[in-house]
């Protein structure tokens, strides 16, 4: 995978001067979205008048607009403003450092938060809490065409001569690390050797016809018709119906669950952990449901959701459900095993491939 650092800092740096050149005090709900659009929200007028910045991947955009409407009709959220930045969670993470303002991170996987813990930016213990640093939640299904063509069922569908895939980027991506540990697992937890689930994982790449940036561009350019199916965020799929898109999926036999970390600063403005715990809570994870992300916490009412496949059901239990405690180790363990800039599994997987250009 030739896309190396240096050239993501150099990206990097050229966007946070443009969102500082996009920021004033006079505009303080607006922000560079990850498209380059202005993105903001504005709660309700009267109490506070702070702003928290607010620094996350792509897909919780609107699920955290949600929540931070519904923050707003309490007291403590009360006129509370947010600017806002998305886009593929390392790159992200990688902004932080480099000087982009954030007083909430929401990235999709642990290691773009301990990132910011290397820098000094987050307390240690930021993950020591009752819910381990975990914010949000969901799993990897595979979406597919209306009435699934291929025929689409499990992984070993997908390495068939002629399936395309979209699948995004694991150099810029959270979403396309859970997707890979995904597949990796369907051999690991399954009896098979590391030398069995690389040469899964490597026809697996053979059939990717796209690797965008984040998550939420691999959604994009499947539904602009790239592909058979797309590697995916099951709450990505429940949110691109609830937008009018026709879209199924499936969940595979085995699948991972996705557990996105959101962290404070440790000088950030002291609403920012008022918001944390309002996340956390029973109401913002219905939010979090009613955009398709599986609550983690008990006793969340969300009632139906639209988009999913089952509304009354909209979160079916997977057969064989990894997590990166029980089946990975650590962040750190797998990081440096898959996706290490030089000797990562995945990174060289890709590489062979041809398609990190």
């Amino acid at each position: 995978m030739k896309r190396t650092w240096r050239s993501f800092a150099a990206i990097l740096l050229a966007s946070v001067l443009v969102l500082a050149a996009c920021g004033s005090d006079d505009d303080a709900a607006t922000a560079t979205g990850a498209d380059g659009g202005a993105s903001g929200t504005e709660n309700g007028g009267g109490g506070s008048d702070e702003t928290i910045n607010i620094v996350g991947f792509a897909v919780p955009e609107a699920a955290n607009k949600a929540i931070a409407e519904a923050w707003g009709q309490t007291d403590a959220g009360k006129g509370v403003k947010f600017e806002t930045s998305y886009g593929a969670s390392g790159d992200q993470s990688r902004a932080v450092v480099a000087g982009l303002e954030a007083d909430y991170v929401h990235f999709s996987v642990s290691s773009d938060v301990n990132r910011l813990v290397g820098e000094g930016l987050v307390a240690e213990d930021w993950n020591t809490g009752d819910n381990k640093g975990v914010v949000s939640s969901s799993v990897v299904v595979f979406a597919v065409r209306p009435g699934n063509p291929k025929n689409i069922e499990s992984w070993d569908d997908l390495i068939e001569p002629g399936v395309e895939i979209v699948t995004p980027n694991p150099a810029s991506s959270g979403a396309a690390r859970w997707n890979a540990l995904a597949a990796w697992g369907h051999i690991s937890s399954n009896g098979g050797t590391d030398a069995e689930a690389e040469e899964f994982v490597t026809k697996l790449f053979a059939n990717v016809v796209s690797l965008p940036n984040s998550g939420r561009d691999a959604t994009t350019s499947f539904l602009g018709g790239t592909g058979d199916v797309l590697l995916a965020y099951e709450n990505e799929t429940i949110l691109s119906r609830q937008n009018g898109e026709e879209v199924d999926w499936v969940y595979p036999e085995t699948s991972i669950l996705i557990e996105n970390p959101g962290a404070v600063l440790v000088d950030a403005t002291p609403k920012a952990t008022e918001w944390l715990e309002f996340v956390l809570s029973a109401d913002g994870q219905a939010e979090f449901a009613k955009k398709g992300f599986r609550p983690i916490v008990d006793g969340v009412d969300h009632g139906e959701i639209e988009g999913a496949l089952d509304p009354s059901d909209p979160f079916p239990e997977v057969a064989n459900l990894l997590t990166v405690a029980d089946d990975f180790g650590s962040w750190k363990e797998l990081s440096d095993k898959f996706f290490e800039e030089e000797n990562g599994i995945i990174t060289k997987i890709i590489a062979a491939s041809g398609k990190g250009e």
